[in-house]
Formats: C-alpha cells, structure tokens, sequence
C-alpha cells in the first residue's frame, strides 16, 4: 500500500481458518491494513492481498499473539477480531465518519450479532447498510433509563461512560462467594475485542502492560489465558477519569457477526492471571479486587465444569456431534 492505512484489524490464529472467513475479511473496503498473526511453526497460508501483513509471535497463545499483533498496527485506529468473526465490509467508513464526528472518544463500540456457528444462511446473510453516524440521535444512561436500547425503543448513539472502576471494594465478595456483583452491569464495558480503538491509547497501554507482565525474572507469558478483558480495563485503568464518556455504542443492525459455539467445545482458560495484572498496576480501584474475588469463587466451579465435560466427551454423543458439526464449519 502506498497510503498509510487508516484502521488496522488484527487477528491471532492457529492457521485453521476457514476460506469463506478469510474470503469475506478481504471484502472489507478501503485503505485497511489485516494484521494475521500466526504461532511459531505453523504453515502459512499465501494471500493475494497487498492489504494484508502476516507475523509470526515468539511463542504460541492468544495473548502473545494478540499482542504481537496489536504492536504493529500502524492505523491510527484499531480493531481485535478473532479468525471466526465476521466484521462489516464498510466499517472503514463508519470508523472514518465516527472519529470525525467524535474526535474526543477513544473507542467505538460495534453492534455484534452472536450467532451460532450451525446458522450458516445467518452467517452469510448480506449486510445491511450502516446508519450515518451524523443522522443519529445521542442517547444517554441516566438512572431513569439505565438501558436505552432496552426493547428497540432507540435506534441511535448511546454514550459508554468508562467503567466505574472507583466503586469501593466490597468485603463481601471475599468472604461470600455466592454474591453477584452488579458493578460489571450497565452500557459500559470490560472487554476489548470488535470495538474500534484509538490507536494511540492502546499503545500507551500496551507499553505499560508489558511492564506488569514481568513477575517471576524471565517468566511473563503464560498460556491459558486471555487478552480481551485484561487490556479493555487496563486501558480504561491507566486513562481513568470518573464518569467520563469515553465513546459511543452502535445500534442494529449489527457490524459484527461473533460466531457462538457450544460451551462444551471450548478450551478452558483461567482469567485469575490477567485479573491479577489489574490489581498488581492498579490496586487503588475497588471495582478490579471485586473482579478479582468474583473470579476466584467462580475457579472451582469452572474446574470441576472442565473436568466433567472431559471425562464425558469420550462417551458423549452430543459433544462428538458437535464437534464434527464445527470441524465441517471449520473448513
């Protein structure tokens, strides 16, 4: 490309991805630069696209490789997307429109579709056309109307106010593992994948989290876990401004389509590890230690749930099914 590109999309895999995924991500219009990431040792796939870039991560893993990814994106706008989720073909003109519209926000968050992965004609349905963001009515959360887009009744830009990290720490959920937590509820958000991100932040953060990530000398990637809502919070952590607003939500039609597969096809992941980074570099918000105990009275029952489902996927008819249902979706 001889333009410098405008929004990076960036996508860890393990090589597998199927041809109608990577058929419908070049469809994408415009100056956009596809960052794939790939593990060390694995086959790479040749493409016909002067738009793509392929790297190739030190170790294997989602986070290594998300953030290998993310490193060298060179947009001034970013999206994380996963090798089996769909994105709008005109989401560099929603990006270009929003930001110029909204020059102060950080983020964008995209309208996303799950859709499970047997719903093929779903998944290939044609896109609907974008709103203009300059048509669309400002909505915001208040606590009359905590959820504007509850039942379809608004149709247009909701303001994100960042999450509420500043709530006290709540002793209750350290010693009282079965109390909800309504602190992670609401139009803000925790997780980092299929929104846009001003670039800029991202790498300030990035910088910095790379830092937290060096605990035991040499010791700083371990597998099993997971970037999405680590580097969401930490963002908003390292950025924090009570009560801000720092960008706006989409409403349907959606621009992401995430592919849903059964819980008992998906690989265990422990999120104790990121949710310790957060409160290693930010320990003075209690909204991060009501994660970090929540998540921790949930590990026994996500191990035991793991352990079950492996000693039943051998004799499982439906686990075997699904998993050749999602082997032929696969490619």
């Amino acid at each position: 490309m001889n333009e410098k590109p405008i929004l990076s999309i960036v996508t860890p895999t393990r090589g597998n991805f199927e041809d109608y995924w990577l058929e419908r991500l070049l469809k994408v219009e415009g100056n956009v630069e596809f960052i794939i990431v790939y593990p060390p040792n694995v086959a790479i796939q040749a493409i016909d696209d002067p738009r793509i870039k392929v790297l190739v991560s030190p170790y294997r893993g989602e986070v290594i490789q998300r953030f290998t990814g993310l490193l060298n994106a060179t947009a001034p706008y970013v999206l994380a997307l996963d090798d089996d989720d769909f994105v709008h073909p005109h989401i560099l003109q929603l990006t270009r429109d929003y930001f110029q519209k909204f020059p102060e926000s950080w983020v964008l968050r995209l309208k996303i579709a799950h859709i499970d992965f047997r719903k093929e004609k779903r998944i290939q349905q044609i896109w609907v056309k974008n709103p203009e963001i300059g048509e669309l009515e400002i909505g915001k959360k208040t606590p009359e109307n905590p959820y504007p887009y509850q039942n379809g009744k608004f149709q247009g830009l909701v303001e994100v106010p960042i999450a509420p990290l500043d709530k006290k720490f709540d002793i209750r959920y350290a010693i009282w593992p079965r109390k909800e937590r309504p602190d992670c509820y609401g139009i803000h958000f925790e997780n980092f994948n299929n929104r846009v991100w001003k670039n800029e932040i991202v790498k300030e953060a990035l910088a910095d989290l790379s830092l937290s990530m060096q605990l035991l000398g040499r010791l700083t990637w371990l597998p099993l876990w997971n970037l999405d809502r680590l580097l969401g919070l930490f963002v908003q952590a390292k950025f924090f401004k009570p009560d801000s607003i720092i960008g706006h939500a989409m409403p349907e039609p959606e621009q992401i389509r995430m592919i849903a597969r059964s819980e008992k096809l998906k690989e265990f992941r422990f999120y104790g590890y990121a949710d310790f980074l957060l409160v290693k570099r930010f320990p003075e918000y209690g909204y991060l230690w009501n994660l970090v105990f929540w998540q921790l009275y949930k590990l026994p029952q996500i191990l035991a749930r793991v352990v079950k489902s492996k000693l039943a996927q051998q004799n499982d008819p439906e686990t075997l099914k699904l998993k050749v249902e999602s082997g032929k979706a696969k490619g």
